[in-house]
């Protein structure tokens, strides 16, 4: 009868244990590829910053922010929850990964973020690094100047 007891223990912790790994299977699989998560899970950390593009890292891990009024946040998923946070100009240094399809970042106010993150092309993680860095081409509305003519002709 003790020998029964025991192996429908064992069948028990070992059906639990392989309920518990699929679980997080899945949930390392979901990750940030919903963009309507990352949106929801932002905006829920700042419900004030108006949220204008996202860029997901190929592995889902990762979201990065455009926002409105063209700062920058990030988002990653970190298990259990998602960090997010905003970047604040001049506290990131970014270098295009040796694939030419990511970025190495270095984080100043949040080391614990510092990594390599890839996308799925070098054109995303190109847009990315523009957010990043700040350099932004002329807002459509803006009228550049015009070119000086005068001196192009000798004048």
């Amino acid at each position: 009868m003790g020998i029964i007891v025991w192996c429908v223990l064992f069948a028990i912790v070992i059906f639990i244990a392989f309920v518990a790994t699929r679980m997080a299977a899945q949930n390392k699989e979901d990750g940030l590829h919903d963009t309507g998560l990352a949106i929801i899970e932002f905006g829920r950390a700042f419900p004030n910053e108006a949220i204008r593009q996202l860029q997901a890292t190929a592995d889902g891990q990762a979201v990065f922010v455009r926002l409105h009024d063209n700062k920058a946040g990030f988002m990653r998923n970190m298990s259990r929850h998602f960090a997010c946070h905003l970047i604040e100009p001049g506290t990131v240094r970014v270098l295009a990964s040796e694939t030419g399809r990511g970025l190495s970042i270095e984080f100043v106010n949040a080391s614990h973020h510092n990594g390599t993150y890839e996308f799925a092309s070098a054109k995303e993680a190109s847009e990315v690094s523009l957010w990043l860095l700040g350099n932004y081409i002329a807002e459509p509305d803006k009228e550049l100047p015009a070119p000086n003519t005068s001196a192009a002709n000798g004048h």
